[in-house]
């Protein structure tokens, strides 16, 4: 009888030390995943801010919904998942700051619910790091609060990994189901063409062993989210190839371009590297990116002696995946397009760095624990200055749009009214006007229709200073402005 008792007790501490390891006992809870989300919510609200102005794809994607400004043009690559998320305020409010705190929180909350749905398949403390790096990156901090979809994906990248995988484990497990459709349609809602690049692991791991129920779960999901661009394609576009064709064009043509440099020049904090010029980021700036795959690699040695190779195997594929388009395919760069590779990345590295600071080794522990503290110390520090000198840049810029808009209400280009010319979009949504230009990307109208508009409507042509105006606005009215010419036409009231 007291071997038994022995027994039953040994075999009771063996189990509440397993369920502690993998993240299922009562220390492994959803605290330190909430607690990161909010850290990170908090982070958005405290060093990014909400006063920061729109950018120039923000005021497309919110004026799609906006009940205050006329629609901007909706060119080919663009989907209008980010329209519809910021739909609840943006329909009613023109406030920024509004917008920007509810783009925090709902950031936080999709993080949480994205970390949360690996739980079971990693012990806790591994995820808590890897949200913790994630939501640390700059890059991470500087889109979380903006309406742009790239963060969308990378979250619902990140929950659809760990969906996928306890859907072909559990059969019953119908919660991992919904968030496996879920995850899909988000991200493809956001941007088709990411989700496809993300999700192309999973599709061939559900084909390859026949896990045939999350394999169609997640079809599924990707043509929800992707019908409404798909249908746009046929209504608006001339059809789904002329769709695809247009967005390459825009693009500057999907081929090998070698733009890996071009990532790394981004990396001090160009939100667009097009063209991407100029010398390259000091090695503190960067040194991060390079480290990212060595220890996303030691991540996966750890997890396979773990045996947790999977997981870890299947978040490392996918974030390759998802970051190949965007360092061989596209001839430019901007940091905000790896972000979903960032996201997967994150939990091979916090692998990888939790064991450093666990496991004994020949190197007393301390001074690992102490090397790794630094190390992250001065990661973090580079981060947060990348950011705010973004965030400082990029704040004074969109002011530069406010001010051009007061200009033109100035000298009553007021609603209903046209902007054309240098940065139309921007300026336009900044002043309540529609935009129009008559070649490139953005070309929605022609130089008679704009003339025939300025005989009823006020019209402003944007043009950089010492360059000729366009030929409907050379006899116009011309005004300096912060190293441009506005020329504006304002027709008397009844004409």
């Amino acid at each position: 009888m007291a071997g038994s008792a022995h027994s039953t007790v040994e075999t009771a501490r063996r189990e509440r030390t397993r369920r502690t390891a993998t993240g299922t006992g009562r220390t492994g809870g959803p605290l330190p995943l909430a607690a990161v989300a909010a850290a990170f919510t908090l982070a958005q609200l405290l060093l990014v801010g909400t006063g920061m102005g729109l950018g120039w794809d923000e005021t497309v994607y919110v004026s799609q919904v906006s009940g205050h400004i006329p629609t901007a043009f909706f060119s080919a690559p663009r989907a209008r998942g980010i329209s519809l998320l910021v739909a609840p305020v943006a329909a009613w409010s023109t406030s920024t700051a509004l917008l920007r705190a509810y783009l925090a929180v709902l950031s936080g909350l999709a993080l949480f619910l994205a970390l949360r749905a690996w739980h079971g398949l990693l012990p806790v403390r591994v995820l808590a790091v890897a949200g913790a790096l994630f939501a640390s990156l700059w890059v991470t901090l500087f889109y979380g609060p903006q309406a742009m979809p790239n963060y969308w994906v990378a979250v619902g990248g990140l929950a659809a990994v760990a969906c996928f995988l306890r859907a072909r484990t559990g059969r019953t497990d119908r919660a991992a189901l919904w968030g496996l459709a879920a995850s899909g349609a988000l991200m493809a809602w956001m941007r088709p063409m990411d989700a496809v690049w993300v999700t192309l692991p999973l599709l061939g791991l559900g084909l390859w062993r026949r896990h045939w129920r999350p394999l169609l779960v997640l079809l599924a999901g990707l043509a929800a989210g992707a019908a409404e661009w798909v249908i746009e394609a046929y209504v608006d576009y001339g059809g789904l190839a002329s769709r695809l064709s247009a967005g390459s064009a825009i693009q500057g043509g999907l081929g090998f371009h070698l733009a890996v440099v071009d990532q790394v020049r981004s990396l001090g904090g160009r939100a667009l590297c097009r063209p991407c010029t100029g010398a390259l980021p000091h090695p503190m700036i960067t040194a991060w990116w390079f480290a990212l795959p060595v220890f996303a690699v030691v991540g996966l040695v750890v997890a396979v002696r773990a045996r947790r190779t999977a997981p870890t195997l299947l978040a490392l594929g996918c974030a390759a995946t998802a970051a190949f388009p965007y360092l061989f395919l596209i001839g430019y760069a901007a940091p905000r397009f790896l972000l979903p590779a960032y996201a997967l990345l994150a939990i091979p590295v916090a692998g990888a760095l939790v064991h450093l600071v666990t496991v004994p080794t020949r190197v007393p522990r301390r001074a690992v624990v102490v090397l790794v503290a630094l190390g992250l110390a001065a990661h973090l520090a580079v981060q947060f200055s990348v950011l705010h000198r973004t965030a400082t840049r990029t704040t004074a810029a969109h002011r530069e749009w406010s001010r051009t808009a007061a200009a033109l209400h100035g000298i009553g280009v007021r609603q209903p009214c046209l902007v054309t010319g240098f940065e139309a979009i921007p300026v336009a949504f900044y002043a309540g006007c529609s935009s129009a230009a008559t070649s490139g990307h953005n070309a929605n109208s022609t130089a008679q229709e704009i003339a025939r508009t300025a005989r009823h409507t006020p019209v402003a042509t944007l043009v950089p200073a010492g360059s000729r105006p366009p030929g409907y606005a050379r006899h116009w009215p011309s005004v300096p402005l912060d190293g441009l010419r506005l020329y504006y036409a304002v027709p008397e009231a009844g004409s």
